[in-house]
């Protein structure tokens, strides 16, 4: 199967053209905004406290998620996967609309960003972590678009192979993007882009509302938050291994920067998990009957 003839631009309003990559991550955070919201609403899941953030405060945290998430995708980019862009043309740091960003930079900008937010609002530890888990609760839906709009941009492709689904990734679109060429050949390739969306996305998504919705675990701070670095770490360093290694790694075709890059995030994730698991969770104080005489 050939590559969808998807173009890669939405619309030109004038000299300013609308890309799927843009869309994707204004639909992630957007989608995520009002997701993490309707998780503060319910009082459930937080009993007998309160959720970690008001939904006044959420509005304040969501930009400093996003500044963080845009500077660390792209300075992560620059540092792990081409710093040749630093001296060869450094005004191309700034042109995060032609692509080029790393989730664990993006990953590293967001900690960043939420370690500052609470020590602006002076949160406590418990808190924090909470807060982690919320935000980690609607990262899988930014995931899910982010790879969808790889897959559409004919990027970040997988190996060869003769699997029945494998998608050769070349169309007219890019063709002309490249003047007449493919970058990634006229080879079947595993379509990395999809197993990443349903794996990091869709998957995580499922089992993290399972453990914030029906397990009720937010009255284990930083535990949901464990589950999805530990879960992405794996299931990254899972799917490295038909993923085609990046242009800049081309020394490395057993151990990838994805999965150097994921390694430390299963060791904070299972910390996580393992510290939460060790606390006392929070739970409701039992309710007092009052006796009536007579």
């Amino acid at each position: 199967m050939n590559l969808p003839d998807i173009d890669p631009i939405i619309v030109h309003l004038g000299p300013v053209a609308i890309r799927w990559y843009a869309l994707a991550y204004v639909a992630g955070i957007v989608a995520g905004w009002l997701y993490i919201s309707s998780l503060i609403k319910k009082e459930a899941l937080w009993a007998p406290r309160a959720a970690p953030v008001a939904p006044l405060q959420l509005d304040d945290l969501i930009l400093w998620v996003t500044l963080g998430v845009i500077l660390g995708g792209r300075i992560g980019y620059v540092l792990a996967y081409d710093t040749s862009i630093i001296w060869k043309d450094p005004l191309q740091i700034l042109q995060i609309w032609q692509g080029g960003m790393s989730f664990h930079g993006g990953f590293t900008g967001v900690v960043v960003a939420t370690i500052l937010y609470c020590r602006a609002q002076k949160f406590d530890l418990p808190r924090m972590l909470n807060l982690g888990d919320l935000l980690a609760c609607a990262a899988p839906i930014g995931l899910f678009f982010g790879r969808i709009a790889n897959f559409i941009n004919g990027e970040l492709w997988g190996r060869t192979t003769d699997v029945p689904w494998g998608i050769i990734f070349c169309n007219k679109y890019i063709e002309k993007q490249y003047g007449g060429d493919c970058p990634a050949g006229l080879y079947p390739r595993h379509p990395s882009q999809l197993y990443e969306a349903l794996g990091e996305g869709l998957l995580m998504f499922i089992l993290l509302w399972l453990l914030a919705n029906l397990y009720k675990q937010f009255k284990r701070p930083g535990l949901i938050m464990g589950a999805f670095i530990t879960g992405y770490g794996l299931i990254r360093i899972l799917l490295e291994n038909v993923r085609n290694p990046d242009a800049q790694m081309t020394s490395f075709q057993i151990i990838t920067m994805g999965m150097i890059l994921s390694v430390p995030m299963v060791l904070a994730g299972g910390y996580l998990i393992w510290n939460a698991l060790r606390q006392t969770p929070v739970t409701p104080e039992p309710v007092e009957t009052t006796k009536l005489d007579g």
